[in-house]
């Protein structure tokens, strides 16, 4: 039976911190395989953005280059609608049965795990695991309400950089894009005002 961690996100951009993450999955050796999953259309939040899915996907295609167990999975492409994790996680099954599942998140996502959708069923299915970007009260809080909701929650030590995707679309800065990543953006001309 392997292990596999899914670490999924908008990637808009695919910045160090997602990079941070990604590393500290493949050098795990816990998993057997990681699957970094652009999202399609995200359940959690508004998302109407200039740049292509193509742009998000090439992103996290040359990041995946980095980490010989990482894999691009495009999985909730192939389906319309909403990404809802739980689906997804159902599809995965499928094609990998007998396989355990790991969903990796970032301290943003973890205070809001129990809003999910259908989270009564998907933490019956897989173990979350939990990324800090700063040592806080408010990451502890969260990790602890949501074990005490039902979540099997393991958390990484790896410290992981603060960055807003938002921000950087805004106001875009090299030193946060991983160097090959920020060589396509540039190349490509995306998040330019």
């Amino acid at each position: 039976m392997a292990k596999i961690a899914v670490f999924g996100g908008t990637f808009n951009p695919f910045h160090i911190g997602h990079y941070e993450i990604l590393a500290a999955l493949c050098k795990n050796e816990m998993f057997d395989k990681v699957l970094l999953m652009p999202d399609r259309i995200p359940p959690h939040k508004a998302f109407k953005s200039e740049v292509e899915d193509s742009d998000r996907i090439e992103m996290c295609r040359i990041a995946c280059e980095d980490f010989d167990k990482a894999q691009l999975c495009l999985i909730e492409f192939e389906r319309e609608g909403k990404s809802y994790t739980v689906d997804t996680v159902k599809a995965l099954k499928k094609l990998y049965p007998g396989d355990e599942f790991f969903v990796a998140c970032g301290a943003d996502m973890i205070n809001s795990l129990d809003t999910w959708y259908r989270f009564d069923e998907l933490k019956k299915q897989v173990t979350f695991i939990a990324f800090d970007r700063a040592d806080d009260e408010q990451f502890k809080n969260s990790i602890q309400k949501m074990r005490s909701a039902g979540a099997d929650i393991l958390v990484f030590e790896d410290k992981i950089t603060d960055i807003s995707s938002s921000k950087l679309r805004k106001h875009l800065d090299r030193k946060y894009l991983p160097e090959r990543v920020w060589e396509y953006v540039d190349r490509r001309g995306i998040y330019k005002q």
